[in-house]
């Protein structure tokens, strides 16, 4: 449920103007938005120079109208330059923060390949971990050279004499 039958329509902004809000109808895919899938789009205009931002978002129309963008990248055939948008993200009332429509910078990868990559990727790690760090909860670590545990209590204590004992301790 990744894709989107909903209107999709992205606004492109360079250092010359702007495109102004352009729907994204033929792909050159027989179905466009779908899970997992590259749609390539035409958009027609005039040149803008260097891009510098993108405003992408849907018209939250039909069923299942949630989306998951992972990015864009638009070519610009006057300089052969490619300008990626990186997003990974839910366009969804329903998922993450609820907006249908993302404003999204150029990703500048001169500065460092793949720097908007790697903190994407570890905001999703944090997401996906912050459970383990939350008020109340004791972080136990095997530790296979005592073959006890090491507990990092919430009041910010450490047990590192690896008590064998521990009760709560289970190795997987």
């Amino acid at each position: 449920n990744a894709g989107t039958e909903a209107d999709v329509y992205i606004s492109v902004y360079g250092e010359r103007g702007d495109t102004g809000s352009r729907q994204l109808l033929r792909s050159q895919k027989p179905k466009k938005f779908l899970k997992g899938q590259t749609d390539i789009f035409a958009v027609e205009a005039v040149h803008l120079g260097h891009l510098y931002k993108i405003v992408i978002g849907h018209n939250g129309l039909g069923s299942g109208n949630g989306w998951f963008l992972d990015k864009v990248v638009i070519k610009d055939p006057v300089t052969d330059l490619d300008y990626t948008f990186l997003c990974h993200r839910w366009l969804d009332q329903g998922q993450d923060d609820g907006n249908i429509a993302r404003e999204l910078t150029v990703t500048d990868a001169s500065t460092f390949p793949g720097r908007q990559e790697m903190e994407l990727k570890r905001e999703e790690t944090w997401a996906a971990e912050k459970w383990k760090f939350q008020e109340g909860n004791t972080l136990q670590f095997y530790n296979t050279l005592t073959r006890g545990f090491i507990c990092l209590s919430p009041d910010s204590r450490v047990d590192a004499l690896g008590d064998k004992k521990n009760k709560y301790g289970k190795v997987f």
